[in-house]
């Protein structure tokens, strides 16, 4: 008797993990199906995305000078790659809303009011940096790599190169822009607070232009450009973290740790 109950105690906790599967399978086909709407939407542009991306390189090249494809099938795939990646980016709030609602179920009430904007912010945050290094880091770092170029080297870059490294910029600087929503969460969950932050400035002034050497190419400007808006925005969070903090006789704290 007491071995049929043990059998139907566990049929009953593997039920909810299974199900739990089940929609965590569903919702990430729905987001395959959802990037590979938008590639096929834009595969057929996909050399003119690539021309528009070289724009910030091709502008400062010398007169006569293109950009090189040093592989045979190169001239294919790359615009190919770079469409997928920015399927993926565009479908950045169908991907956030798709792991909100799967995670939305098992949270507290006044989780669900942070996250819900959280989720909205950081995608446009994201879109926010990559508009940064297109718009202001590009035309600078491809100037200063053109200007510096020996005398008698004729410029030509491959275009897979070029698209690996503005692709790593572009990833560098949309990370880089979900600092505040990094700062908020900490604050939020009690992982520290405003004040303990503010005595770590220092060390995070140190952090932010390590982590710009980390994640950007060896080069000085780039390093730069993503240490100095990381922490403008670590600033921002930092603003904005103090009305996250929520106060130790907070009913919802109770009632959770209840």
């Amino acid at each position: 008797m007491s071995s049929n109950q043990n059998n139907e105690a566990g049929n009953q906790h593997s039920l909810p993990l299974f199900s739990h599967l089940i929609e965590l399978r569903d919702r990430i086909l729905r987001v395959v199906a959802i990037v590979m709407v938008v590639f096929l939407s834009l595969v057929y542009f996909a050399n003119d995305i690539y021309q528009y991306l070289a724009i910030p390189l091709t502008s400062q090249l010398p007169e006569g000078a293109s950009m090189i494809a040093t592989g045979v099938a190169t001239p294919f795939f790359t615009p190919i790659k770079l469409t997928m990646v920015l399927s993926i980016f565009i479908a950045i709030p169908a991907i956030l809303y798709q792991l909100w609602a799967f995670i939305a179920p098992g949270l507290y009430k006044h989780e669900r009011k942070l996250i819900a904007p959280l989720v909205i912010s950081s995608a446009l945050l994201f879109y926010l940096g990559m508009a940064f290094s297109y718009y202001v880091v590009f035309p600078l770092v491809f100037s200063f790599f053109a200007n510096t170029a020996p005398e008698g080297v004729t410029i030509a870059t491959d275009i897979s190169s070029y698209l690996d490294f503005v692709l790593k910029l572009f990833f560098a600087f949309g990370l880089a822009f979900e600092i505040p929503i990094a700062t908020l969460v900490l604050c939020w969950t009690g992982a520290t607070t405003p004040a303990k932050l503010k005595q770590k400035r220092p060390y995070i002034v140190v952090i932010a232009f390590v982590v710009g050497m980390l994640l950007t190419p060896p080069d000085v400007i780039s390093q730069t450009l993503l240490a100095i808006p990381m922490l403008i925005l670590f600033e921002l969070g930092l603003l904005f973290s103090r009305f996250y903090v929520r106060p130790e006789n907070d009913p919802e704290n109770s009632g959770q740790e209840s």
